[in-house]
């Protein structure tokens, strides 16, 4: 993760139409984890064996979210992470819903629900970016990033 990484990607959230354009993509269970904040079963995401180097993006909106070095095996059932891709690629929501006290974390770009962030991880964070695979998609290194909404991709970003 660096610093400058979260001032080359452009944070605007998508128009109202291209937002309808991108929703229009999702599977049913995409739609409901990542609009209406559910989530997927454990042991089941398609990325909780990736073990590739490369970058998960929001499935939504193509914002890259985490690098795939950050990944590790939490024993929880879901894809975890240990650190976000830039500082501000991810929002976090307070989260009560169950009967529990927990933080949300969303695009920051387009404000799809990811999964939860808890504090019990590994350093050098100590956090636990707990993500459904449903709300990411995958690009090993050497592959373009998608540009889901046509702006480019961010000068002199290399991601392998």
């Amino acid at each position: 993760m660096t610093d400058t990484a979260a001032t080359t990607f452009d944070l605007t959230p998508p128009t109202d139409e291209q937002r309808r354009e991108l929703e229009s993509t999702l599977t049913q269970d995409e739609a409901r984890v990542l609009l209406n904040h559910g989530t997927e079963a454990p042991f089941c995401g398609v990325f909780l064996q990736e073990k590739r180097p490369g970058v998960y993006t929001c499935r939504l909106c193509g914002l890259p979210l985490f690098n795939g070095g950050a990944k590790f095996e939490s024993g929880t059932g879901w894809p975890s992470f240990t650190s976000p891709f830039a500082e501000g690629h991810l929002g976090t929501i307070r989260d009560t819903s169950y009967g529990m006290v927990r933080t949300e974390i969303v695009c920051a770009r387009c404000g799809s629900h990811q999964g939860h962030v808890f504090d019990d991880g590994p350093p050098p964070t100590g956090l636990r970016f707990c993500i459904n695979s449903v709300s990411l998609e995958f690009t090993p290194n050497g592959e373009p990033l998608p540009d889901k909404l046509g702006r480019g991709a961010p000068e002199g970003e290399s991601l392998g």
